[in-house]
């Protein structure tokens, strides 16, 4: 089973006010958002690492 399905579903974050941000303020936060987005694939790639020598190892 994975334990993935266990973890409590996390609710969306509230969207940012983004009417108010100037030019260079928006394009920092795309810069924010691209980062966590690239944290996020690592954290993808290091859980399939994990999982497929799991899977290696158990497999007969």
């Amino acid at each position: 089973m994975d334990t993935d399905d266990q973890e409590p579903r996390k609710t969306a974050a509230p969207k940012r006010d983004l009417q108010g941000l100037s030019i260079g303020d928006l394009k920092d936060y795309i810069a924010e958002l691209e980062a966590e987005i690239e944290r996020a694939r690592a954290q993808i790639e290091a859980k399939q690492s994990v999982r497929a020598g799991a899977d290696a190892l158990f497999k007969r």
